[in-house]
């Protein structure tokens, strides 16, 4: 038997916010949480991710002493929370299963956005935080950092990320194709809601510096404008923008379009026939829809976008199957290095068992031989040592090329079962009783 790797939490899929919330850990919780963990009976290593999505328990137990209720009790008692108001959220993993989930967390798998990159960066603050408070050992810290490797692996191998899968992110992905350097570009938010600073932050990422704001409550185009370094525009100005900016964004609450094929035909004559970029996530819309006629204009609005997006959620899907291919790869691997860590013990072990067997059998047999020089005890001692090394190698050679296939855990259990290492009570064949037999 060897250690097992487990885990114990709830996501999104199997647990509502206002369950996971109840359950999610601060950092300045972590230090006591990991020292109950200790506490349980078993328990060599532990780690928790907790993000607004999961809360997850990572241990190690000790051969033999798994217990995942015990991990189930200590989130309850330790957040003061009923177990039934939680029981039906929770999932349970361990050994392969546990690993290969570790592995698609760390690789966006199993995140509500496919292929998000921000849970690599809650994943590796996670482990982080678990080593400051010395509850990682060994396996975990092993296992940590493969899993760093296999989505580093993923997204080499993948194209898993490649894809916008939000309506803001698609909107800077569409202005890539129509404009050859965004960097030269101006932007224009009308509005300044969740959508609007989205976007924002993705033109940013983009590399676009320019950004103009303006909504209906000048102090939120105020304030949305001073987080990004951009410029508020009063709402009844924004139209003497349009002939400068060439990336305009609208979300507004009007009820009929604010920006007609007028508006923006006068603009373009300005701009002298210059692209122009219109993202319409308004519903109703805010861009008159014949504007999309005009000679250089490009206009997008909620339902081309969500078709942009639903095609590449399908895109992300189709390159999941061969992340998922990678991840079972690497996860066998993982179980094999750790099956492989019981050889070079048993081994050591078995030459110690042999050995005991060795001197007591020669100290009997030497009392008995009253007549024998110095020089004879020495040469039956070493004509003794060579017979157990000889019969030795066999069972050595073959645990070390075991290790090497992936086999060290059926071949040391087999080892330990027949000279009876798994047993140290059982393993001294020359006790009393069994000598008399």
């Amino acid at each position: 038997m060897r250690d097992l790797i487990t885990v114990v939490g709830m996501n999104h899929k199997t647990a509502p916010v206002e369950v996971r919330e109840k359950l999610s850990f601060q950092e300045t919780q972590l230090p006591a949480s990991f020292k109950q963990l200790s506490r349980i009976k078993g328990v060599k290593e532990s780690a928790i991710l907790s993000t607004c999505n999961r809360v997850e328990i990572y241990t190690v137990f000790k051969p033999g002493t798994s217990n995942t209720q015990d991990i189930f009790n200590f989130l309850s008692e330790f957040h003061q929370i009923p177990p039934e108001t939680f029981r039906d959220c929770i999932y349970e993993l361990s050994d392969l299963h546990a690993i290969r989930h570790i592995f698609r967390v760390a690789s966006s798998l199993d995140s509500m956005v496919l292929g998000e990159p921000q849970i690599l960066g809650q994943f590796k603050n996670a482990y982080g935080l678990a080593t400051e408070n010395k509850a990682t050992g060994m396996i975990l810290n092993r296992l940590f950092h493969k899993a760093f490797s296999v989505a580093k692996r993923v997204r080499t191998e993948t194209r898993i990320a490649n894809s916008a899968v939000s309506i803001s992110f698609a909107a800077v992905e569409l202005a890539k194709k129509i404009f050859d350097h965004l960097s030269d570009c101006q932007v224009l938010l009308i509005g300044a809601g969740e959508m609007c600073e989205l976007a924002a932050k993705h033109f940013i990422n983009a590399g676009i510096y320019e950004i103009y704001i303006t909504n209906r409550t000048f102090n939120r185009a105020m304030a949305l404008a001073e987080d990004f370094g951009g410029e508020a525009v009063p709402f009844k100005d924004y139209i003497f923008l349009l002939e400068k900016v060439d990336i305009i964004l609208t979300s507004t609450g009007a009820t009929e379009p604010i920006i007609t094929a007028d508006i923006v035909s006068r603009a373009m004559k300005k701009r002298k026939n210059r692209p122009m970029f219109f993202i319409d996530i308004a519903v109703p819309r805010d861009v008159e829809e014949k504007v999309h006629n005009l000679s250089n204009v490009f206009l997008y609005d909620i339902d081309d976008l969500k078709e942009v997006v639903t095609a590449n959620q399908q895109e992300r899907e189709k390159e999941a199957k061969k992340a998922e291919k990678i991840i079972s790869e690497e996860a066998l691997q993982f179980t094999h290095w750790m099956d492989n860590l019981e050889v070079v013990p048993t081994i050591t072990n078995l030459r110690k068992h042999a050995d005991a067997i060795r001197k007591e059998e020669l100290k009997k047999t030497i009392s008995k031989l009253k007549n024998l020089s110095e020089k004879d005890k020495e040469a039956i001692d070493r004509l003794t040592q060579a017979i157990v090394n000889k019969l030795l190698h066999g069972p050595s050679v073959m645990l070390k090329q075991t290790e090497k296939n992936g086999a060290g855990r059926s071949a040391v259990e087999i080892v330990q079962k027949m000279f009876k290492l798994d047993n140290p009570d059982k393993a001294n064949i020359l006790s009393g009783k069994e000598r008399k037999s």
